[in-house]
């Protein structure tokens, strides 16, 4: 695939294929994604891939915890609950999924079951858990690092054939992350990413999110002559 072609045909995957991925290919996957650019080279992140056993205790601490009442434990500041535009984003991609899924909005055990494969990181084979390291707990640059690096992960699988779906809801417990993932105690854990071979027949694999219009997201300035005009008539009145 060229560029477009990735950024544009990825898609956030939630049904996978049982077949293991070989551990080759996902080393050549973070090989690529380690060219993300990072605040003067740093590269504060490390990954943790998880398969097998270990993930499926990892899967099941995380469910167990959350439907027992346990309040989540994610080690970043965490936003609260959104409003505004971007609720309605987040309503918006839900709509799209439940749809492809024919899940409709009064059937609750349906829902509670799609929340329940978030728990369990959507049954993808391997979990690949992104930390980086404590010493940059008060660093924002640290973290804003780690989320090219994670968005450089997910394009370099697609573009390998492999799916991957960033998965906040997998993570929500973490001491059972920490435990099952052997992270040391100087790292932190900031997301994590499901990964696997899509699922042919799973059909919310074929949902497509929809993108805010450039010209709703960008201003442009200087290009035309026109902010500058502008801000010499400002001054020219100011001086009058």
């Amino acid at each position: 695939m060229d560029y477009d072609e990735v950024v544009q045909g990825r898609r956030s995957i939630r049904g996978y294929k049982s077949d293991p991925v070989p551990k080759e290919l996902i080393t050549e996957v973070i090989d690529l994604a380690g060219r993300a650019p990072s605040s003067m080279n740093t590269q504060p992140w490390h990954f943790h891939v998880v398969t097998g056993e270990p993930l499926d205790r990892i899967r099941a601490g995380n469910t167990e915890r959350n439907l027992g009442g346990v309040p989540a434990s994610r080690e970043i500041r965490m936003h609260g609950a959104y409003e505004g535009v971007h609720r309605d984003r987040q309503k918006a991609i839900a709509v799209q999924l439940f749809d492809s899924m024919g899940i409709a909005w009064s059937d609750k055990q349906r829902r509670k079951d799609w929340v329940l494969r978030g728990f369990r990181q959507f049954d993808a084979p391997v979990s690949i858990v992104i930390t980086f390291d404590k010493s940059l707990t008060d660093n924002d640059i640290a973290i804003f690092d780690c989320g090219a690096v994670v968005n450089a992960l997910v394009n370099a699988a697609w573009s390998r054939g492999l799916g991957a779906v960033i998965n906040g809801q997998g993570i929500m417990q973490s001491p059972v992350v920490r435990e099952h993932a052997q992270i040391p105690d100087d790292q932190v854990i900031m997301s994590c990413v499901a990964m696997g071979f899509p699922a042919d027949d799973f059909p919310a694999n074929d949902v497509v999110s929809t993108r805010r219009p450039v010209e709703e997201v960008v201003s442009f300035v200087g290009f035309d002559g026109s902010s500058q005009a502008a801000g010499q008539h400002k001054r020219s009145g100011d001086n009058g």
